[in-house]
């Protein structure tokens, strides 16, 4: 029987990250199964966002506004507004015109929209599911709060991380059964034969960068790496996909040695995208720390880019070394420099590694994961689930494209 679903996310288009694509991904994956799906986060700056709309069948409720908020490296998105509280109650309410029979709540324990979703949810007597996505360096804010925090996870029916990594960093605080569903990955949106960027596709190899410029991931590192290979006269570019506060700092770092080498390509579309994936020879992900999974790679990988990343616990929920990537020590210019050499210096080498990679993120497909998703949900919503209202109810055709 369908399912009603609110998925509660401070971070949602036209936001970047993660996150989003987590939350998106799940949301359509789940609709194609025949579910009702409202995804509750907020609006964008002065994008003009109305308060609910339909993105591809699924419905979307912006409450508040959203603020970014510098913290542990990167930017994180926060959904400010003085009737939050009160928004959410009259959306969750059972006797309302919209009734659900579960709330997933991603980043739980993040103020302000989880937290009143969680509680909002637990007064309208409805089941909430909530997924951590972090494994961060920094925990100080956490040890603050952490006692009030754990009567709001305490409120959980499941807890799921999207990793071992992001698992261990919610158990330190948090202790409590927790099921690892990973991040995944939209098989047919990033495959193999997608249209190469015609403007870069001139043999010249392209080191690909896609993420923002945040200090955590590392961009500067990669910047430095590149200049020791472009002081050896090694043919390369590099193209950088996102945007942020180190903008300033990665233009400075563009010149000299690798003047003319960088192209800031900005934010790009969401149907742009696998393109990028398509014209890269070699896709790269230097973050510091920070990173519960490695999403970007995952991408690059589901086309057969052969990827280098640091060695971070989150990235080896993805990559095996040396079977369907390259992991090096992180803060370390000179062996991202080095394994970039290897690489760029062995077609035959990035071919190996782009088809195992190819290989391994199939195992990571949207429908699966959904599938996955949809049994945690019915172990925890009323046996008797009611199917949806008419308003609510998929779209045929909609569901049987995959929508």
């Amino acid at each position: 029987m369908p399912l009603r679903i609110a998925i509660v996310s401070q971070a949602y288009h036209p936001a970047v990250g993660g996150v989003t694509e987590h939350v998106d991904g799940t949301a359509r994956a789940l609709r194609a199964r025949g579910h009702a799906v409202t995804i509750v986060t907020s609006r964008f700056g002065n994008s003009g966002d109305p308060g609910e709309s339909t993105r591809d069948g699924v419905r979307v409720v912006r409450l508040g506004r959203n603020i970014v908020i510098p913290y542990n490296g990167a930017e994180n998105n926060l959904a400010v507004g003085w009737d939050l509280g009160s928004r959410l109650s009259e959306l969750l309410a059972p006797d309302g015109t919209r009734a659900f029979d579960v709330v997933h709540v991603h980043c739980p324990v993040s103020p302000f929209l989880p937290l009143l979703a969680i509680e909002a949810a637990a007064s309208a007597g409805i089941p909430v599911v909530g997924t951590f996505h972090t494994a961060s360096d920094g925990d100080g804010m956490i040890r603050l709060f952490r006692a009030p925090l754990r009567r709001f996870v305490a409120r959980l029916a499941r807890v799921i991380a999207v990793s071992e990594a992001a698992r261990e960093y919610a158990a330190r605080h948090f202790p409590a059964p927790m099921t690892i569903l990973p991040n995944g990955v939209d098989l047919e949106r990033f495959r193999p034969g997608a249209a190469r960027l015609a403007r870069y596709d001139d043999g010249v190899p392209n080191v690909l960068f896609v993420g923002r410029f945040d200090p955590r991931k590392g961009l500067p590192e990669l910047l430095l790496a590149c200049e020791r290979l472009a002081r050896e006269g090694r043919p390369f570019r590099v193209i950088l996909v996102g945007d942020g506060r180190l903008r300033r700092r990665a233009e400075r770092m563009a010149s000299g040695a690798l003047r003319g080498r960088v192209h800031f390509e900005g934010r790009v579309t969401h149907d742009r995208l696998p393109s990028y994936y398509a014209t890269a020879d070699v896709f790269c992900s230097p973050a510091l720390g920070g990173e519960s999974f490695g999403m970007v790679l995952l991408e690059a990988m589901a086309l057969g880019v052969p990827v280098l990343a640091t060695d971070l616990p989150g990235h080896r929920s993805v990559v095996t070394p040396g079977h369907d990537g390259v992991l090096v020590r992180r803060r370390d210019p000179d062996a991202l420099a080095a394994a970039l050499a290897r690489l760029l210096d062995d077609p035959a080498e990035r071919r190996r590694l782009g088809a195992n990679g190819l290989r391994s993120a199939a195992g990571f497909g949207w429908n699966d994961i959904a599938e996955r998703l949809e049994a945690i949900y019915r172990s925890v919503a009323p046996s008797g689930a009611r199917p949806p209202r008419e308003a609510d109810a998929p779209d045929d055709a909609l569901v049987s494209a995959g929508a």
